[in-house]
């Protein structure tokens, strides 16, 4: 019998969002950490990297969120709760989250055939050129 093992851990995000509701939410980058630490960690390196960039009120906040609220952030994903931290610069609201997450292992695929339903999906291009009457 199969066994499969999944992993527990952190999924992080960062979304990038116009705060005036023109520019729809865009994902600009995600990770997986392994750990309550690893991902407070990321998550609060973020924010101080690019904290001079911001105007001064965005930069406080950033600040603020990451000294008086790290106790309260490490505690909620001790208890596997999701954490979410936003932070505006003129009309760009930024949004680092992260979530609580199984992590199942990739399937090692060299030198295995792979299942006979794996050859019904065929790539978006086959598809469609073979829909195509020209």
């Amino acid at each position: 019998m199969l066994r499969i093992t999944a992993r527990r851990g952190y999924w992080c995000e960062c979304w990038t969002e116009g705060s005036d509701g023109q520019l729809p939410p865009t994902l600009f980058g995600s990770y997986d950490a392994y750990s309550e630490r690893e991902a407070d960690g990321r998550v609060s390196t973020i924010p101080r990297t690019i904290s001079p960039a911001l105007d001064a009120d965005a930069s406080q906040k950033a600040w603020t969120r990451l000294h008086d609220h790290r106790i309260d952030t490490r505690r909620a994903l001790l208890r596997g709760e999701p954490w979410a931290v936003s932070v505006t610069h003129v009309a760009t609201r930024i949004t680092w989250t992260v979530r609580p997450a199984l992590f199942l292992p990739m399937a090692h695929r060299q030198g295995t055939e792979l299942p006979s339903c794996a050859y019904d999906f065929k790539r978006q291009a086959e598809t469609s050129a073979a829909d195509d009457p020209d």
